[in-house]
């Protein structure tokens, strides 16, 4: 008999942290201040959520592979597969036994059906599992990135295999999000090992001698603090996975999974309908940011938080071989009028046909959602408050509807859910 999902949930006794995507209070202070435009309020429909799938410990990800269907992974360690709205669900992969204790950001945190998935075939599965005896003892843990084959909603256990394990210095800052992209490739969101300010054990030396560290700003002793993209429809060598031959590395000194480096904790991320990569990467104590990420970018980290200076007064503009580092197209502070910023979670741009008003928006919150999303319009990247009733009060992340609309993944009082994003 399979296991219910309510059966796992209640088996993972450890109550799951509400710093799941930022930073502890006790981190050190961070960049030098900014002007940041007051957000104005959002004047379209007043909108709300419609629960789609309920009873969750942190609902982490969801994945619609087609029309009303859903598979919601939750940080406590279930995969649930819906075939229908506010359906009990039609399968649960229970995948506790190989993952750490979750706790805090650790845990069942993304999944990424492949594109050829047509019912059966093939989902990838990001997860903390324990320290690997080849690993430096004093770490915490590993990351891995693993594939199984999947029919009729539930994983085969049986079938995972292994595609990528990275030591893990500390617990936080592990990012999380995999998906692919519209070349057919896995992009992989790693953050920089955690901590804080990209220092301590685990973080390595860089070229910039403002701060210590770290390992957001390297290349090639590790890949954290990166977006990572492989091939997964190939191998070579040694490796589960092949690397794309226009990787920006490739041939050059640093790790060719690299596809661009300079974050912190890049927790969620997505592709635009014209394909472009939007990156929210968590940060530390000042500001919280989105980037536009293209080949081959340095975002930043730890020389930059947000557009200013970390820990300095002033900072470099350029990465060591004169490249401009990137500042984001969006950015607000934790202490900004209008708004409180914790700890940013991305979303989409939004090009569903049910709530015209958002259409070519870039939709996403805060994780301290206080009942609103943050809406940014690209003319100017403003950023707009939207009101929305019936989510928790703490977002996760976002997904998507085979038709474009809008999911938001939250917890709170009553409990996380998967809501779809509609008109009040």
């Amino acid at each position: 008999m399979r296991p219910t999902r309510r059966d796992i949930l209640a088996a993972t006794g450890t109550a799951l942290s509400a710093a799941i995507a930022g930073c502890s209070s006790g981190e050190s202070e961070s960049s030098t201040a900014t002007q940041t435009p007051t957000p104005t309020r959002y004047r379209g429909p007043e909108l709300a959520g419609e629960a789609v799938a309920s009873g969750f410990r942190a609902p982490i990800d969801v994945v619609a592979p087609h029309a009303e269907a859903y598979f919601v992974a939750d940080q406590s360690g279930a995969v649930s597969y819906f075939d229908a709205p506010n359906a009990e669900p039609v399968a649960v992969t229970d995948l506790t036994d190989r993952m750490t204790e979750p706790s805090g950001e650790s845990g069942l945190l993304g999944i990424a059906l492949h594109p050829e998935y047509d019912g059966s075939g093939r989902m990838y599965v990001r997860y903390s599992a324990p320290l690997r005896d080849r690993m430096p003892s004093n770490y915490s843990h590993t990351f891995v990135l693993s594939e199984f084959r999947i029919s009729d909603g539930l994983l085969d256990l049986g079938s995972e295999r292994v595609v990528l394990e990275i030591a893990e210095p500390q617990g936080n800052h592990n990012a999380g999000a995999v998906g692919f992209g519209p070349d057919g490739y896995l992009y992989v969101a790693v953050g920089d090992g955690g901590a804080a300010n990209d220092q301590s054990r685990g973080h390595v030396d860089d070229w910039y001698d403002g701060v210590e560290g770290g390992n957001g700003q390297d290349v090639s002793e590790n890949l954290l603090g990166s977006i990572l993209r492989i091939d997964v429809d190939t191998d070579e060598g040694d490796r589960p996975y092949g690397i794309p031959e226009d990787n920006p590395l490739v041939g050059e000194a640093g790790l060719d999974e690299q596809y661009a480096w300079g974050f912190r904790n890049p927790w969620r991320f997505s592709f635009g309908p014209d394909g472009r990569l939007f990156v929210a990467d968590v940060g530390q104590n000042t500001y919280e940011e989105i980037n536009i990420v293209e080949k081959g970018g340095n975002y930043g980290w730890n020389v930059r938080e947000g557009s200013g200076c970390f820990q300095a007064d002033s900072c470099p503009t350029t990465g060591p071989d004169g490249e401009e580092l990137v500042e984001p197209v969006i950015e607000y502070p934790h202490d900004g009028d209008g708004i409180t910023g914790v700890s940013v979670i991305g979303g989409y741009v939004y090009d569903g046909d049910d709530i015209p008003a958002l259409r070519g928006r870039y939709v996403f919150a805060d994780y301290v959602a206080q009942g609103r999303l943050l809406v940014a319009s690209e003319d100017d990247w403003s950023l707009q408050t939207a009101p929305i009733a019936g989510i928790g009060s703490q977002v996760l992340s976002f997904g998507r509807t085979a038709a474009g609309e809008l999911l938001v993944c939250s917890t709170g009082e009553s409990g996380g859910a998967v809501h779809r994003i509609e008109t009040a």
